[in-house]
């Protein structure tokens, strides 16, 4: 399906390619012997169908001497075990191909014999001729007497039992569903996903006109919340789920906007500009990171390059629906973004990547960065248009060939053309002024400045340029730039009139996003409703989701977070996150999957005992570090 050919291989039916192999039993078991693969209808033999099974116990007669043979099948071959006498056991060399069969072995430590005869399937018997390492011949012949094996001192079985095959593969990972169509729900059974969602008697956190709304009603059906209101009927589907809410707190679904969760790497430094990398390319689905936020409350966050270089990577917007591959975390037909860079990590002055002496060294470098590729980008745009609007005629006629593609610069046309939008990593207010007047006088749109910790200096030029703000609450002082940052930028800009988030970029930060925005409430005031749109539907607007995501309204997406207490209070822990629908973090469960790891570290460490006194070799855990991304990353 990957490559879209599956209406010609992949499967053995009518109509499709004859690409199969015949196996004797299930390849995935380690004694399956292949005999023939076929590849477009064309053979290839390996081991001969319909050869006859020789395996058993045999009396050989070489010449005056006797010996007793037992001959046992090993994948696509036999091996022999030649008893020479009761306590002289030896390994023989035998092949067996085309009714012809080879074995030699050693009679004694100096002399050894080589046979080689046919084999008549009538009476299970092979007769020939044999050779010495002396160079004399004699005749041999080797009777079947039984298929019972002969006893021989068994070796230990180095195969350890690893349990169930758990996805993700890691702690809090779920068992595999046993048959197509279900999943395993939280509880432990195998059904199909809900169907429905019915959240009872909460105390609702709207971000709509109506606010807070207690004791009432959410519905969601098929993804959808479809109702609000108080004593909604229980839903009479076979796979719903009913949440007695009372006394719990009902938010959307936290959105962060700048994170670098759920990657394998962060930065591409070669380049002053990156726009062709993509993080899309480089998500990784089992960052236990995923886990933790959704504990946290998080269900939607953009996946942000690092800040290398002036013009970053592709961003990534995703859902953290954990246990799913990285292809489905992707938001779905999610709106374009890419990163942009300002300040020290840019032109390297704070020791990162110091062997680098790529352009720019400055920041006046940076500022000419952005004019070079704007205006490169505009003529390649130019090149395009008008190499589309030649005639085939005329094309052969002047022998012409279209302009060389380059992904990184439609990447910057897509931003002049209103298609790729642009969240920027700042800090300082002469850097902000800078990329506004960059980007009036080559006609494009900064759309978040994230960071922005001088933003209030600055809060009317962003406003006027309709440019969203995404900020922490409260990080200052950990680098030069950042000496004049305060922890009420975030009330200042939204009494400002900016659109203003309260973003993570860090693993660990993104847990608390909820603590986060309610620091503004001491650091400016703002009030408890203001403070949660700050994690939720403001953040859904600067990425152009809030049609979907970022209020609990009739008509979007059923990502919703039940809070044990006020989302805005240090006491309030996440009892269960839900996405599209479907629950992916539920406090109870969770309690359960911190047991079953206990069981299955337990498990492990009892086996390996027991494997290493049989005499196993086992291998010392090995602790995998999760890397943890930031901005400035060198991965």
């Amino acid at each position: 399906m990957f490559i879209g050919v599956q209406d010609k291989i992949g499967s053995l039916k009518a109509g499709m390619y004859a690409n199969f192999f015949i196996c004797n039993k299930s390849v995935f078991e380690d004694d399956a012997i292949i005999y023939e693969t076929w590849s477009n209808g064309v053979k290839h033999s390996y081991s001969d169908l319909s050869a006859p099974n020789i395996s058993g116990n045999y009396q050989l007669s070489l010449g005056k001497e006797q010996f007793k043979v037992n001959i046992l099948p090993e994948q696509q071959h036999y091996k022999a075990l030649v008893i020479v006498s009761d306590s002289n056991k030896l390994k023989g060399n035998l092949t067996f191909k085309n009714n012809l069969l080879t074995l030699s072995f050693m009679r004694d430590s100096i002399n050894s014999v080589r046979l080689s005869g046919n084999y008549t399937e009538s009476s299970k018997s092979f007769s020939g001729k044999g050779q010495t390492n002396d160079g004399e011949w004699m005749d041999f012949n080797m009777t079947f007497i039984s298929s019972d094996s002969v006893k021989v001192k068994p070796k230990h079985n180095h195969k350890i039992d690893i349990g169930k095959v758990y996805y993700p593969f890691t702690a809090y990972g779920e068992p595999l569903p046993e048959s197509e169509g279900l999943i395993k729900d939280l509880w432990g059974k195998f059904k199909k996903r809900y169907d429905a969602v019915l959240i009872k008697d909460a105390t609702i956190w709207t971000n709509e006109a109506d606010s807070i709304l207690k004791e009432y009603d959410v519905y969601i059906v098929d993804g959808k919340i479809v109702r609000i209101a108080p004593n909604i009927d229980a839903p009479k589907t076979a796979f719903a789920k009913i949440i007695n809410a009372k006394g719990l707190h009902l938010t959307p679904g936290i959105i962060d906007e700048h994170s670098h969760i759920a990657l394998y790497g962060v930065n591409e430094w070669a380049n002053a500009s990156s726009a062709e990398a993509r993080m899309g390319d480089v998500v990784n689905p089992e960052d236990i990171n995923i886990y933790r936020q959704l504990a946290g409350g998080v269900t939607t966050a953009q996946l942000l390059h690092g800040s290398a270089n002036p013009i970053g990577g592709q961003s990534v917007l995703i859902k953290l629906r954990w246990g799913k591959g990285a292809d489905e975390l992707k938001y779905e037909k999610a709106p374009a973004f890419i990163k942009f860079a300002l300040g020290e990590n840019v032109k390297h002055s704070n020791g990162l990547n110091p062997d680098t002496k790529r352009f720019p060294q400055t920041r006046m470098g940076v500022e000419q960065v952005y004019y070079d590729y704007f205006t490169r980008a505009k003529a390649y745009q130019q090149q395009m248009e008008a190499f589309s609007k030649l005639s085939p005629k005329q094309i052969a006629k002047e022998n012409l060939t279209a302009p060389k593609k380059d992904l990184g610069l439609d990447a910057l046309v897509e931003i002049m053309d209103g298609k790729r939008d642009i969240t920027c990593h700042s800090y300082v207010q002469s850097e902000l002024n800078m990329l506004l007047h960059v980007a009036d006088s080559m006609k494009f749109k900064v759309n978040t400045f994230t960071h922005v910790l001088e933003g209030y200096k600055v809060a009317d030029k962003i406003k006027a340029h309709g440019t969203n703000a995404s900020t922490f609450a409260d990080w200052w002082a950990y680098k030069l730039e950042v000496m004049d940052a305060l922890p009420y930028n975030a009330a200042m800009l939204t009494k400002a009139g900016v659109n203003t988030a309260i973003n993570s970029d860090d693993a660990e930060m993104g847990r608390r996003l909820n603590q986060e925005a309610a620091k503004t409430i001491k650091y400016g005031e703002l009030t408890e409703v203001q403070a949660l749109k700050l994690v939720t539907i403001n953040p859904a607007k600067m990425l152009h989701i809030d049609d979907k995501v970022g209020s609990i309204k009739v008509g979007k997406s059923g990502d919703v977070v039940l809070w044990t207490d006020n989302p805005m209070s240090v006491y309030a822990k996440v009892q269960t996150t839900i996405i599209d629908g479907q629950i992916y973090y539920d406090k109870e469960e969770d309690l359960k999957l911190q047991a079953d790891i206990q069981k299955e570290r337990a498990r492990i460490i009892a086996k390996l005992i027991v494997e290493k006194q049989k005499g196993a070799k086992v291998t010392k855990p090995q602790a995998k570090k999760q890397p943890r991304f930031h901005c400035d990353s060198e991965e």
